[in-house]
């Protein structure tokens, strides 16, 4: 059984596989095309975090490949209200055939996927968001920026940061990521990054130096200062962040022909500011939209290996 929670488990093939499928889907859409790949298969989304993109992009993404998603908010399921996460797990994958789940504790979908008899989906959770990172180098390879890439990540060490460090490390890009002190990655998950990047031949920097790790970037990309559930951090965290925002100043430290990446929702005045992203918006919505390709390409993938599997 494959699950998708990180793409530390994933090999370079495997990712490029996934976006073959998911380009090729796309292609077909635009052309009116709709193969019913996994017809009369059910998802099961549970969401402990609310989503936009998240959700629109697995229930449109399901429809359209001829199946049926279910959303199960955390008001409407058991899980977290007594009963066990093994126990929700043994339910819902007895009737669901693949499940997504967007969620805090990392700890809670792994545990989730241990017991599901069905492949089970990273929506995100606080230390990793897989799924966004197949839509931004789906993207990549569409406007052409994915070979020789060099990504400046500029703002919080969080799940889009430690999701770029393993995508870096499994393709073999290079990483400069710049945080304030005190907003730092997660050791671990740099270890492990690290250690993959040896064998792709990736250079992943860590530094507090935003203006450092633009030159000559080209390809930047930031997410917002105070993620879900970090909303009594916001006042401490624009402060912290002072000097992080990506504005046209920091732009032009990247290469002339840079582009923007932002997995959204985009706080102007913030990260980021208005001219840039509005300068961007070509890119950053096409990123945006691939959620829904991409991710139509993950399910069709973890339903084919699953039936391999079971030959």
């Amino acid at each position: 059984m494959r699950h998708f929670l990180t793409l530390k488990d994933f090999s370079k093939e495997e990712i490029l596989e996934i976006i073959d499928i998911a380009i090729e889907i796309k292609k077909n859409l635009k052309q009116k095309v709709f193969k019913k790949e996994l017809e009369m298969q059910t998802l099961g989304m549970i969401f402990e975090k609310s989503s936009t993109r998240t959700r629109v992009s697995f229930e449109t993404g399901m429809f359209q490949l001829g199946g049926h998603a279910l959303f199960l908010s955390n008001r409407d399921i058991h899980l977290g209200r007594g009963e066990p996460v093994k126990d929700t797990a043994r339910v819902i994958s007895s009737m669901c055939d693949m499940v997504m789940i967007r969620t805090f504790e990392h700890s809670m979908i792994e545990e989730f996927a241990k017991y599901s008899k069905v492949p089970v989906i990273n929506g995100l959770t606080d230390s990793y968001h897989p799924v966004q990172l197949l839509a931004d180098y789906m993207t990549m390879i569409e406007y052409g920026i994915d070979k020789n890439a060099v990504v400046a990540y500029i703002g919080d060490g969080n799940n889009m940061t430690h999701s770029w460090m393993m995508l870096a490390s499994k393709m073999g890009f290079d990483l400069r990521i710049a945080t304030p002190v005190g907003y730092e990655v997660d050791s671990k998950v740099l270890e492990d990054a690290l250690r993959f990047a040896k064998e792709s031949g990736s250079k992943i920097t860590i530094s507090n130096d935003p203006k450092e790790a633009m030159r000559n970037a080209s390809i930047v990309t930031t997410d917002t200062w105070a993620s879900m559930g970090q909303e009594d951090e916001k006042e401490e965290r624009i402060k912290a962040f002072k000097g992080y925002m990506v504005d046209d100043l920091m732009m032009c430290l990247a290469k002339k022909s840079a582009k923007f990446l932002h997995c959204l929702p985009a706080y102007r005045g913030q990260e980021v500011s208005e001219n840039v992203l509005e300068a961007h918006a070509g890119i950053v919505f096409d990123e945006a939209e691939n959620r829904l390709h991409a991710q139509k390409g993950l399910m069709v993938w973890l339903d084919k290996q699953r039936e391999l599997g079971k030959n």
